[in-house]
C-alpha cells in the first residue's frame, strides 16, 4: 500500500466514524445537502471491491458503512422523511 493509499484509508475510516457519531443525520438530509448518503458509500464500496476482483455483497457493504446490519440501523435510527425533505430530494433528481 502506498502512503497515499494509507492516508485515503485513514480518511475513509474517519468519515465512517464521523457518520457513526452523527446517527441523527438522516440519509435524505445527506442526499439533499451533499448528493450522497450512507447507502451511496455502500454501493461505492461494492463497486470498488469488484474493481479489485473481490466480491462483496450489498448487505456486507452496508454493514461496513453503518457499523451494524442495515435493518438494525433503520429500526433504531431512521426517521420518516418530511414532506419538505422529500420535495427537496425530488427537485434535486435529474429528469
Amino acid at each position: 500500500m502506498t502512503n497515499t493509499d494509507a492516508i485515503e484509508a485513514a480518511v475513509f475510516r474517519r468519515l465512517l466514524a464521523h457518520l457513526d457519531s452523527r446517527k441523527d443525520v438522516q440519509n435524505i438530509e445527506l442526499m439533499n445537502l451533499a448528493g450522497f448518503c450512507r447507502n451511496c458509500l455502500a454501493k461505492w464500496y461494492v463497486e470498488a471491491a469488484a474493481e479489485t476482483g473481490e466480491a462483496v455483497a450489498d448487505e456486507q457493504a452496508r454493514e461496513r458503512i453503518y457499523g451494524m446490519p442495515y435493518s438494525d440501523w433503520k429500526a433504531k435510527y431512521q426517521q420518516p422523511a418530511s414532506a419538505e425533505q422529500l420535495a427537496a430530494f425530488k427537485a434535486s433528481q435529474p429528469d
